[in-house]
């Protein structure tokens, strides 16, 4: 990875800025190719994306494609096939008041937009919202993750060389090149990583009133109760938790339930890493690393704040620690304080449905919360008595893959939302426009002044039909 020399960031951004001002970003045609220029980099290249995600966090191939090229190529697939309904004008109806007149909602481009991008999924999560910037038909800067270097480093050199440099600039660097850039006045700042970081984010963005998406994380909790099958709950809470060794935001952080179920789920656990990665998950090729030595030590030292029931093993060297289940973990214990985003499950006793409804409720509203019951007054109370950016019945983290739900935060956990339509949206001003004709000239009979009798009864009456139900 090669920094970017921080006197060159206030010329890139000027030069995104004239780019845009010309209007460059804003046909159809333009917006189509760059997208289709993305997609066939990432088929194309897609090898060398694998090899440096494994480099960065020991992904394996099959996670790379299904978690980070596949689904970038999938969302790519679904803008390029809405885009023009997108992009089409929305009429609106007018008050009979005000007619003779139309109106109607005009998306348009913001600007110059901003994306800060984490280390967790280095590449899908610093060009998912490029998607949707490009789309809106924004200029974009794409700031990669100096923490996976690998990856940094391969976006830089690629993506300019099939996008247009017009109009996309991709920044290297650390904490310098970040501090440089959001002191760059930017029409719209998407930042993905830790609420410390975020906080940071909005103050910057706040000194030139530019509005911000913060996707932010948080601890999510997972619900068992007894009315399900253990095992297939198991499996899937596994799968959700363990995958990219626990670095996924929106992975199950903990597992809340009766102290029986999760006596019987602990064991079933066991058998489910066992089915995913083997007897020896240090050498499977499908069970990633912690991304770095600070990581490492963070996690490592939750390892003590609970019993051992599964893994446990870890390797420095390898930067290597194994799926890791822990149980008798008190509520304010360390492990419980913080988001463990790594392979390690505390899961957590509670006396029933009413005791884990309040403890999540009493916490940070966390980016998703997953409930596995059959009962659908359970389902209904969870809806109704928690918040979370998403919940999932029966199911860890499939919400992601859906084109047309939303995916963001709630309160600590982030703010605005993106994904399918709601990317395009986050990166466009909705202008509201409206014509109302000179002739006849409706206004001077009926709302302007002077306020005659017949005005205040015509004024009354329309005001009155605004208050009923329906209007």
């Amino acid at each position: 990875m090669t920094a970017t020399a921080l006197d060159r960031i206030p010329m890139i951004v000027a030069g995104l800025r004239h780019s845009f001002s010309r209007g460059i970003t804003r046909p159809e045609v333009w917006r189509r190719e760059q997208l289709m220029r993305l997609r066939a980099l990432l088929q194309d290249r897609g090898a060398d994306f694998e090899a440096a995600l494994r480099s960065d966090l020991g992904k394996s191939g099959t996670e790379a494609q299904l978690t980070e090229i596949g689904f970038l190529i999938s969302e790519i697939d679904h803008a390029l096939a809405h885009l023009s309904r997108w992009m089409r004008p929305r009429r609106v109806r007018v008050p009979l008041a005000v007619q003779p007149a139309s109106a109607r909602i005009v998306p348009e481009p913001l600007g110059v937009v901003l994306v800060i991008a984490p280390w967790n999924y280095p590449l899908m999560l610093a060009l998912s919202p490029v998607v949707g910037a490009l789309a809106a038909g924004n200029s974009v800067v794409i700031k990669p993750s100096e923490l996976a270097p690998a990856t940094s480093g391969l976006i830089a050199r690629l993506v300019p060389d099939v996008l247009d440099r017009r109009a996309v600039a991709v920044i290297e660097g650390a904490v310098p090149e970040t501090t440089a850039l959001l002191a760059e006045r930017f029409d719209h700042i998407f930042y993905t990583g830790n609420a410390r970081v975020g906080r940071i984010v909005a103050r910057a963005a706040a000194e030139h009133l530019t509005p911000v998406t913060l996707e932010l994380g948080g601890k999510s909790p997972a619900y068992v109760d007894g009315t399900v099958p253990l095992h297939l709950a198991a499996r899937r809470i596994a799968w959700g938790k363990f995958m990219n060794a626990g670095q996924t935001c929106v992975a199950p952080d903990y597992v809340l339930g009766r102290p029986e179920v999760l006596r019987a789920l602990a064991p079933l656990l066991a058998e489910a890493v066992h089915d995913l990665y083997g007897s020896a998950p240090e050498k499977n090729p499908d069970y990633g690393r912690i991304v770095n030595a600070a990581q490492f030590d963070r996690l490592v030292a939750y390892l003590d704040d609970g019993e051992i029931v599964l893994g446990g093993a870890y390797d420095a060297a390898r930067r290597f620690i194994a799926p890791t289940v822990l149980v008798g973990v008190e509520r304010m214990a360390a492990v419980m304080r913080d988001e463990i985003f790594g392979p390690i499950l505390p899961l957590v006793e509670v006396s029933g449905l009413d005791d884990a409804l309040a403890f999540v409720a009493g916490r940070e509203k966390p980016l998703a919360a997953y409930v596995f019951s059959e009962r659908t007054a359970v389902r209904r109370r969870w809806e109704r008595e928690t918040s979370s950016g998403a919940l999932g019945f029966d199911a860890p983290a499939l919400h992601l893959v859906v084109p047309e739900l939303p995916f963001g935060g709630v309160g600590e956990s982030g703010m605005g939302a993106y994904h399918g339509e709601r990317s395009f949206r986050a990166f466009s001003h909705e202008k509201a426009v409206l014509a109302k004709p000179l002739t006849p000239d409706t206004l001077s009979s009926t709302i302007m002044p002077p306020f005659t009798s017949r005005k205040d009864a015509l004024v009354r009456r329309w005001l009155g039909k605004l208050r009923e139900p329906g209007i």
